[in-house]
């Protein structure tokens, strides 16, 4: 990956008498006397592709900002949101992460979406000492190194995140599949991104040991529309389950090109499908179809009750069911580490920028609080302690939970 580092410059923090709104319409005021404004970064693709799924991680981190603000959770200080669209694209991650960590005022970022935007963003945000916390990055070198599968060392002490890694998911999609499901046979693809090629090699290996065979396996290119070429490699193979690494942009437009070549088996993905767009698109073509999402359904979840509420009230765009609940989590730990950094600093925030982002992340790592989306705190390598998963599938247009369990 390409290596940009960033040099900040010691400053102060901002002081405003009054609180800010940012321009997406989330309020961040915070009324009466002077405050310390601190700024929330967010980095998701925001518009095109995946953006259904982003937005959902824009609004849910604004939620959380909006009620910490509203409780006064750290006296003498108003938090603002910023939110950065990555396009889904890793160079444009890596400029926005620089963005984020070139101002004075930001104390950590949530976010990216994609594991392989996070590759490009992981170093500015180390370089510059502040915490980065992602609601939905799966891949597991992003925490554990790129030799994670036989020797775990973490890349960098900044990164965490909300959302378990994609050897789970991988796992426990394989297990649905054969023994839940009863296929015996599967054609895998992926779209050659880190997310979906990794989600579809784990899943690959993690089939054949549970004693399914894998009859067959391609690739294809993010932005592709025609899979003509593979639903003919899928229909000659007599595969009875089709499993995809990739995002709902591409996965339900296989789904329907294959349904329509009178191919009727199931398509299997994981939380990159896992959206009201996946259903809106195939139409038809999506009914039993199969994806599977980080912890557990959040309508479920009496603590995220409110959350929900409050982001269809305001008419937030975007899908919260996917990533918001840990969205608003990871929002609530940088905000949580802010408050625990004041609390052992007489009440007072640092007023040098460098000084308290360090001690940010030092927080975070200790974060412990139940959250929205069920406890929220974080191992050795930065991954959440959270291993809950769910199994989806489409039912009368509808994405319902068939089955939640605790990866192993």
């Amino acid at each position: 990956m390409v290596i940009l580092t960033s040099v900040l410059t010691t400053g102060a923090l901002t002081l405003t008498a009054c609180g800010s709104r940012d321009d997406k319409g989330g309020d961040s005021n915070n009324s009466g006397g002077s405050t310390t404004t601190l700024t929330i970064g967010v980095d998701a693709p925001l518009s095109g592709e995946n953006s259904t799924t982003g937005l959902g991680i824009q609004y849910g981190a604004q939620i959380a900002v909006d009620d910490a603000n509203k409780k006064k959770l750290v006296p003498g200080v108003t938090f603002k949101l910023k939110a950065y669209d990555d396009k889904a694209q890793p160079a444009t991650g890596q400029s926005n992460a620089t963005a984020i960590t070139g101002d004075k005022t930001a104390v950590g970022a949530v976010g990216p979406l994609n594991s392989g935007v996070a590759q490009t963003m992981q170093q500015v945000f180390a370089s510059a000492n502040m915490v980065q916390i992602s609601p939905s990055n799966t891949a597991p070198e992003l925490t554990q190194g790129k030799n994670w599968q036989t020797d775990k060392k973490r890349p960098f002490k900044t990164y965490f995140r909300t959302a378990t890694t994609d050897e789970l998911q991988g796992s426990f999609a394989a297990d649905y599949a054969y023994n839940g499901l009863k296929k015996k046979t599967a054609f895998v693809v992926d779209d050659k991104q880190t997310y979906g090629a990794g989600l579809a090699k784990i899943f690959n290996e993690k089939y054949k040991e549970f004693g399914g065979k894998v009859v067959g396996t391609d690739h294809v290119n993010t932005g592709d529309k025609d899979f003509g070429s593979l639903v003919t490699k899928i229909k000659n193979s007599g595969a009875d389950l089709l499993y995809y690494g990739g995002q709902y942009d591409e996965s339900s437009l296989i789904t329907k090109q294959l349904k329509d070549a009178g191919v009727n088996i199931p398509l299997f993905g994981g939380d990159g499908m896992f959206a009201s767009t996946y259903i809106e698109t195939a139409g038809k073509a999506a009914e039993g179809d199969l994806a599977t999402a980080i912890g557990v359904p959040a309508d479920t979840l009496p603590a995220a009750k409110q959350f929900i509420e409050t982001y269809k009230a305001k008419g937030y765009k975007g899908d919260y069911g996917a990533y918001g609940a840990y969205s608003y989590d990871a929002a609530t730990a940088i905000i949580n580490a802010v408050k625990a950094v004041a609390d052992a600093n007489g009440g007072k925030v640092p007023t040098d920028i460098n000084d308290l982002r360090s001690k940010v992340v030092d927080a975070v790592q200790k974060s412990d609080f139940e959250g929205i989306s069920g406890k929220v705190s974080f191992d050795e390598y930065g991954d959440t302690t959270n291993k809950q998963l769910t199994v989806y599938q489409v039912e009368k247009g509808e994405w319902k939970a068939v089955k939640t369990g605790t990866a192993k």
